[in-house]
């Protein structure tokens, strides 16, 4: 698949770790220096590509140069690269950290796409790298072509990194094996705000090695040390061969920035020596647009917006939201009015407006955050939607009562919601003869997670939205390692006959441990 893996990573970001233990992790050579001093030589692309936001015609594809560069796609049908189209990027260079991307367009429907991207010197074209490869296949324009994607979130988390002893990423191999139309990365990508540290001790002794890097070995605080954390998850072969082969819907969550963090939140952490999370948030997000290949964003666009609909044909629309960046502060959460809430205003109207428009026969809504499971922030605030008083919605629960009394009354079929966060796996069912709110049609909830990061026990349910457990796997104790605890992604499959939908939440290795058919067009299931 991907070529050009060797090479091009700068020693001065590769400091230590266990890439001289096992062997199983091959790490690209050490021997180039940090893109900004490179001298002489072509340019290369050791980092790999990536796409994102595919639809029945479009996709944008990242890249990442060792030096100035400017970056050209070609695409063609085969992997001869027989009769390609050319397509001209933009020159690369350290305002955008030596990332780019460039958009594709009227691209055939339900095709698979082979691409390449080279990297020119701006002065001499003729001095190129090595063609990097990669190939997608387009959303399907016909409904009897199915469908198959996965989810999961949480990587790098509670100082678990790549560890070349257990193979890295392991669980990426294990879902591009699978070879899913894209995969839906539900946020908490990097761990801004947790070090990684060479080993660590487990509970029996053993000796946990992460491969490690001079921009994580501390809290993230400059853009610097943003792109660094970023940068650190493709350090990974197995991420990003994965990468090469299966296009990704991104979103973000609060580890992007730092835990359980709010717009004008000042933070209470020794460790950062500016307080204000908002500095942080508007780093980190210029970094998220550097480092993946999304619509809304382009690198250096502080301003961009993450929640967006990615539509997938006439069976799918993924409605991707941002949880984070719009949410007014982590509280008791017992308001009677709340107009902000957890969406904010805009991005509410927003949901509304394209769930009504879409005529796709199931509506992903992927949340970063779970709704009615009781996720805390410290002894009386709440991160999440569900503030644990199972009666009348207060607080963020307002919104979403809003939007499903929406979903109800506009007569909107086939909405499943998709989440991580909590670190566990689970399925959920809210019904309105359970609940306390009874204006809304039945629907699920599906919990996949973590991919690299610490396992963690159960949280609580809220009653307001009558949710039922008729599944959840989750570790007994705290930050249980990835040596300890499988990681999950869940998989959704949607047959282009019959318009089912076929969920399975797997774990590391592929076994499936939870499934649920449903049925398109049917509301109480």
């Amino acid at each position: 698949m991907a070529q050009g893996w060797g090479g091009g990573f700068g020693r001065r970001s590769l400091l230590r770790g266990a890439a001289a233990g096992s062997g199983v992790l091959a790490l690209p050579g050490l021997a180039v220096a940090a893109p900004a001093l490179v001298r002489g030589g072509r340019p290369s692309a050791a980092w790999g590509v990536q796409v994102g936001d595919v639809t029945t015609s479009s996709g944008v594809v990242w890249v990442r140069s060792d030096r100035p560069a400017r970056m050209t796609v070609q695409t063609a049908a085969t992997e001869s690269f027989r009769g390609a189209r050319t397509w001209r990027g933009p020159v690369v260079g350290p305002g955008t950290d030596f990332t780019g991307v460039t958009a594709l367009h009227g691209l055939p429907p339900g095709e698979q796409i082979h691409y390449r991207v080279l990297l020119a010197d701006p002065d001499d074209p003729r001095r190129h790298s090595e063609p990097v490869t990669g190939t997608f296949r387009t959303a399907p324009d016909k409904r009897r072509d199915g469908i198959r994607f996965h989810w999961s979130g949480d990587l790098a988390g509670q100082g678990w990194g790549i560890n070349p002893e257990l193979g890295g990423y392991r669980i990426y191999e294990d879902m591009r094996r699978r070879d899913p139309d894209f995969f839906l990365c539900s946020g908490d990508n990097i761990y801004a705000d947790n070090p990684i540290t060479e080993r660590v001790t487990l509970p029996d002794g053993r000796i946990w090695r992460n491969v490690t890097t001079e921009e994580k070995a501390k809290v993230a605080e400059t853009l610097a040390e943003f792109r660094g954390a970023f940068r650190y998850n493709l350090l990974d072969e197995n991420l990003r061969r994965f990468n090469a082969q299966v296009p990704t819907i991104i979103q973000w969550d609060d580890h992007e920035v730092h835990n359980n963090w709010y717009p004008g939140q000042l933070l209470d952490d020794d460790r950062y020596t500016v307080k204000d999370v908002d500095v942080f948030s508007a780093r980190s997000l210029r970094a998220f647009s550097e480092y993946f290949p999304i619509r809304t964003l382009r690198p250096g666009d502080g301003d961009g917006r993450v929640y967006r609909v990615v539509r997938h044909g006439p069976l799918l629309d993924v409605f991707v939201l941002d949880m984070r960046r719009y949410r007014n502060a982590n509280s008791p959460d017992r308001q009677t009015d709340d107009p902000q809430g957890i969406l904010g205003a805009e991005q509410l109207r927003w949901l509304k407006r394209e769930l009504s428009r879409s005529r796709a026969v199931w509506k992903v809504i992927a949340a970063d955050m779970p709704l009615g499971l009781v996720v805390p922030d410290g002894a009386v605030n709440f991160e999440a939607v569900a503030q644990g008083d199972p009666g009348a919605p207060l607080g963020r629960e307002l919104q979403l009562a809003e939007l499903l009394r929406h979903i109800k009354h506009r007569r909107i079929t086939g909405t499943v919601w998709l989440t991580t966060d909590v670190h566990y796996t689970s399925a959920q069912h809210y019904a309105p003869e359970r609940a306390a709110f009874k204006d809304f049609e039945p629907f699920w909830e599906f919990v996949s997670g973590p991919l690299n990061a610490g396992g963690f026990q159960a949280v609580k349910l809220d009653g307001t939205f009558g949710p039922a457990q008729p599944f959840i796997k989750a570790p007994d104790r705290a930050n249980t390692s990835p040596a300890e605890s499988p990681q999950n992604f869940g998989e959704i499959d949607i047959d282009g006959g019959s318009g089912e939908l076929t969920v399975r939440l797997r774990q590391e290795g592929g076994e499936v441990v939870f499934s649920k058919v449903l049925q398109p067009g049917r509301v109480g299931q």
